[in-house]
């Protein structure tokens, strides 16, 4: 690694002011840690979150759940809030990468990333969340802009995600079998607004189908998505698997998320 200082603020305030100075906030350390060790990240400062107790937690606010940025996946997974509120949720923590992701990968950190088959941008744009940074409150559908690009301004650190009760959801992945990343997932839900689909390690950035969406809430079965075309020609192409592959997994897929919602 290029060498670096090491800050362990003990608040959010103090973190920020760090970050704002041009420290770089590090969480589970999942996506930095190896980019520092093959010299591709120098950040010069780190600022290690870990130490600020405010930023880690699950509880229900009123028909949503609000879960601090430092709150591992394991604990998602393991919450018994979340699996009665949002199982589809709870899921989804549980199948993030191995058991020692889980254990050290937080909620923020990942959202924050945004890594293009990440999993947890399907649930924040899938079930229409809300971020909360130290500045603001940003809706889901503002937030992430592109390949590892979001509305996060430099300096500005998510404190909490608030993620509404829907009705009902479901989130079905296809994983590359080396790195448990998606080579697409689906993060299906009924919600108050109508039903939301997001589309993660299809494209370079997480994304809500509106294609799914108006067929589903049209007629909310599996026959209904099957009937939808998928366009490959914006989704991502490599030597895991075409673009029209990926295509018929997000077919796939949202037709399997739906069938389990109807149970």
């Amino acid at each position: 690694m290029y060498a670096f200082t090491y800050e362990t603020p003990a608040s959010v305030a103090e973190a920020a002011s760090l970050a704002a100075a041009g420290g770089k906030p590090i969480a589970g350390g999942q996506s930095l840690l190896p980019s520092m060790r093959l010299r591709l990240a120098n950040p010069g400062q780190i600022i290690d979150l870990n130490g600020i107790a405010e930023l880690a937690g699950i509880r229900r606010e009123g028909q949503a759940l609000r879960i601090g940025a430092m709150t591992r996946h394991m604990d998602v997974a393991a919450s018994a809030e979340v699996q009665s509120a949002i199982p589809a949720l709870a899921h989804l923590a549980a199948h993030i990468g191995d058991r020692q992701v889980r254990a050290r990968g937080t909620l923020g950190g990942s959202v924050a990333n945004n890594d293009p088959a990440a999993c947890y941008p399907s649930a924040v744009l899938g079930l229409g969340a809300t971020v909360i940074t130290n500045r603001r409150e940003i809706a889901a559908d503002d937030f992430f802009l592109g390949m590892y690009a979001t509305a996060l301004d430099e300096g500005e650190l998510i404190t909490a995600i608030r993620f509404p009760i829907p009705q009902r959801a479901a989130y079905l992945k296809f994983k590359q079998p080396a790195s448990r990343f998606s080579l697409v997932g689906v993060f299906a839900a009924q919600t108050a607004g109508g039903v939301r689909v997001a589309v993660t390690g299809a494209a370079g950035c997480v994304f809500r189908h509106a294609g799914l969406e108006a067929a589903l809430n049209q007629r909310f079965t599996p026959e209904s998505a099957a009937a939808v075309k998928i366009d490959p020609s914006e989704l991502n192409a490599d030597i895991h698997a075409s673009a029209e592959y990926r295509a018929q997994l997000i077919s796939v897929l949202t037709q399997r998320a739906v069938a389990q919602m109807l149970g």
